[in-house]
């Protein structure tokens, strides 16, 4: 009984503008909202109201991942009214009591958090991502009326080189390169030599073969290290997509030193990464299953960092609605080939990977998080940039 009324406490609260229907795990049943339900939620056992206070996202999630809970309805929309009600699990901090384990973010620990997550295999990529394999937000221009993928993550390679300004010739380094595809765009479009590194071994493999068969080895190069141990060389341009929400919160300093570091007197750096306006935060469930060691950083406390490393700010653009669709087209993917993953991870695996794309796809639409492209000087800003905005659209 006491669980049945703190689950119709919690739940009548949680669900601002959308009405759902919950079977509860003795048959009973209830309507909170108005109107016809569209989603419906069923709890197949009881599931404790010690491990919920605890830990709201990593117990429901992980509730789902083992049928314990099912949805019939959209996750994307349960989870976006969810952050839209001050006093649901996913907002009020009495179901957010979470404190990751202290990780080092040593190199090797590095290592390791990233392969877990990108080395899933580059098979299961292929299946839902766009043929460009681009694992980050894309750039939808109004050109792109179809929702276009891959034209919209083309769009977005370019619309990060053009903010460099880029002189044939000079020289990029790419900070966790991913598959390559925005490095050997700079490489064979715009007269660049790059330098890609990565801590995958899938994405290396696949860089390098690309770098092969593309007899691109006078212009291109890509490593298989840790970007710390780079050594003394210097690079006109940096890019960094979908980087930093992986050194950790106590390495974000550390982090745009050694961008500092690595660039030029004048060289420009585009940093790319998922922030939280209204500041820093963790996610048990996401630190568990997903993302092991991410953190979503701040911003102003992104900013302080960027200063103090003695780098300066000229342009600032945030793609939040960018990343909601991105999502969501990669969703809509991953579930039109619903069965093939199923065979080749689980249904576990599968039950899991669609909770992180609609949650994450939901987390951007309700304005929980952000994605912020940072465009910054080594130097007075704006000397090595055009004074306006208009060569980035050229």
């Amino acid at each position: 009984m006491l669980e049945k009324t703190f689950y119709k406490q919690l739940l009548s609260r949680s669900f601002n503008g959308l009405t759902v229907k919950v079977i509860y795990w003795d048959g009973r049943s209830a309507i909170y909202g108005d109107g016809e339900p569209e989603v419906t939620i069923k709890f197949n056992e009881k599931i404790s109201i010690r491990e919920i206070t605890k830990n709201a996202s990593i117990t429901l999630g992980e509730a789902i991942m083992d049928k314990k809970i099912e949805v019939d309805g959209s996750l994307q929309k349960l989870i976006f009214a969810a952050y839209n009600s001050a006093d649901s699990f996913m907002r009020s901090s009495k179901y957010r009591r979470f404190l990751p384990k202290q990780r080092g973010h040593s190199e090797q620990q590095s290592k390791n958090d990233v392969q877990s997550h990108y080395d899933v295999g580059n098979d299961f990529y292929q299946i839902w991502l766009d043929p460009t394999m681009t694992y980050s937000c894309a750039y939808f221009t109004d050109n792109n009326v179809d929702n276009d993928l891959e034209q919209a993550q083309i769009d977005k390679v370019h619309h990060i080189l053009k903010k460099l300004d880029p002189q044939p010739g000079k020289a990029l380094l790419d900070i966790g390169c991913g598959w390559g595809t925005l490095m050997l765009t700079a490489a064979r479009e715009y007269g660049l030599k790059v330098t890609g590194v990565t801590l995958s071994e899938e994405q290396f493999k696949h860089v390098q073969r690309t770098i092969d068969e593309e007899h691109l080895a006078d212009v291109a190069e890509v490593h298989l290290i840790d970007y710390r141990e780079l050594g003394d060389q210097q690079w006109d341009y940096i890019t960094s997509v979908g980087m930093f929400e992986h050194v950790g919160k106590e390495n974000l300093g550390l982090y745009f030193q050694d961008v500092a570091r690595y660039l030029k007197d004048d060289g420009v750096a585009l940093i790319h990464g998922i922030t939280r306006q209204q500041g820093g935060a963790y996610n048990g469930w996401i630190d568990k299953y997903i993302f092991p060691g991410g953190y979503i950083a701040g911003l102003t406390e992104l900013i302080g960092h960027i200063e103090d490393a003695h780098l300066q700010i000229a342009d600032m653009e945030m793609l939040r609605r960018h990343y909601q669709r991105t999502l969501e087209i990669w969703d809509r993917n991953f579930n039109e080939y619903r069965g093939e993953i199923t065979d080749m991870m689980g249904e576990r695996f599968v039950l899991m990977w669609d909770l992180y794309l609609q949650a994450c796809a939901a987390s951007f639409e309700s304005g929980n998080i952000d994605v912020i492209q940072y465009l910054i000087t080594k130097g007075a800003s704006g000397k090595s940039l055009p004074m306006t905005r208009d060569y980035m659209h050229n």
